[in-house]
């Protein structure tokens, strides 16, 4: 391998882990060439506690076979115990510079219960950044509850209270890089004649968007009850319930589909990702009640489509969106629906200036600079 190419190890290659790695792959060639080794998404704790070991077997076996030469980089994600892999590596591979870029980090992944946290897996993650050469966060509110989680972590050691100090390194080292998003694909899949935007709920009643997993962590409950209460308050409004998930079936979802059945213009996840940017383009408004967002790419792609945002003040979110698109706690949610829903889709040139920033073709150079890639013409 030479110095421009990347061998990325993902242990969880499904959702935004395998979006990321292949959009970054495309973008950045032929500046830079990718070898993949790859785990089905499923399992993360399993992921978390033996990918390495399988890595280092795999990458050992692949060296000695001629099928890989060690050089380059390695990229591995946030599901990957960096400094086991370290340590299991062969011995031709030691040196070669490790960036770990962090889609999530185990501090601040919501659990049902507190008491149900495994330190162990917020433990990974320290030592993880710790041997990594580069480090990068998709948010700053990734980076800074990974570091607030740390220093809180390690103070409750018994003893050995000078490993605090590890904190500041990863500090140092760490940066804030966000996914790109494929922006003209969204473009794309507007309507020849788009609907003007309208305040005239009465006659249009305007359409209300969730994109998101179906899980708890979302916080769906807080969503479905805003709308039976818009229903029970007479406020028009029409549902699209898009996104992935794995409780469809339960019965938090079962039950609010038969309850808003008579609001419902789509329900269920789209497999064919162009039907699901046309699911964008047909609404008006979406929404966010997430307990846990490290960044939120879906409603990044459904602003860049004219949806207007309404999100909580908290996690990634203030660090994206202008105030006025943030509700500022659950109780307030109702009354800043509907007033989301009379100011209607947001104007082109608004849905433009939010969006531009996370174009992947503005971003390439950070990642070419991250990971040490140079573009064909930049001389060494």
């Amino acid at each position: 391998m030479s110095d421009s190419q990347i061998l990325a190890l993902e242990s969880y290659h499904g959702g935004s882990h395998r979006r990321f790695l292949d959009d970054l792959r495309r973008h950045l060639a032929p500046g830079c060439h990718f070898e993949l080794l790859s785990l089905p998404a499923r399992g993360w704790k399993w992921r978390m506690r033996l990918a390495a070991l399988f890595f280092a077997r795999q990458l050992t076996a692949a060296t000695e076979a001629g099928r890989i030469r060690p050089g380059g980089r390695i990229l591995c994600s946030s599901l990957l115990d960096v400094a086991a892999l370290r340590g299991l590596l062969p011995a031709a591979w030691q040196r070669v510079p490790i960036c770990l870029y962090f889609h999530e980090n185990q501090f601040a992944y919501p659990v049902r219960h507190a008491s149900h946290r495994d330190l162990q897996f917020a433990l990974t993650n320290y030592t993880a950044a710790l041997a990594a050469d580069r480090v990068a966060f998709n948010s700053a509110h990734n980076r800074e509850t990974l570091l607030w989680g740390c220093r809180k972590l390690l103070k409750r050691a018994p003893d050995m209270k000078e490993l605090v100090g590890g904190v500041e390194e990863i500090a140092a080292k760490s940066e804030v890089l966000p996914p790109g998003l494929e922006l003209a694909a969204v473009d794309q899949a507007a309507p020849e004649q788009p609907e003007p935007v309208t305040t005239d709920t009465a006659n249009q009643p305007p359409v209300i968007l969730w994109n998101h997993r179906w899980e708890y962590d979302k916080q769906p409950e807080l969503f479905f009850a805003a709308l039976r209460q818009l229903a029970a308050d007479n406020f028009p409004f029409r549902l699209i319930m898009a996104g992935e998930g794995g409780n469809a079936r339960d019965e938090l979802f079962t039950r609010a589909r038969r309850d808003l059945a008579p609001w419902i213009r789509h329900w269920g996840y789209a497999p064919r990702r162009q039907d699901y940017l046309r699911l964008l383009h047909q609404a008006d408004v979406v929404v966010s009640t997430a307990a846990h967002e490290f960044f939120g790419l879906a409603v990044l792609e459904a602003v860049r489509a004219g949806c207007r945002p309404l999100l909580p003040a908290r996690l990634a979110y203030p660090e994206i969106y202008p105030a006025r698109y943030l509700y500022g706690d659950d109780s307030k949610l109702v009354s800043a629906l509907k007033a989301a829903c009379r100011a209607g889709r947001l104007e082109p040139a608004e849905a433009r200036r939010l969006t531009a920033a996370y174009d992947w073709p503005r971003l390439v150079p950070d990642y070419q600079r991250w990971l040490g890639c140079l573009s064909p013409g930049n001389g060494d």
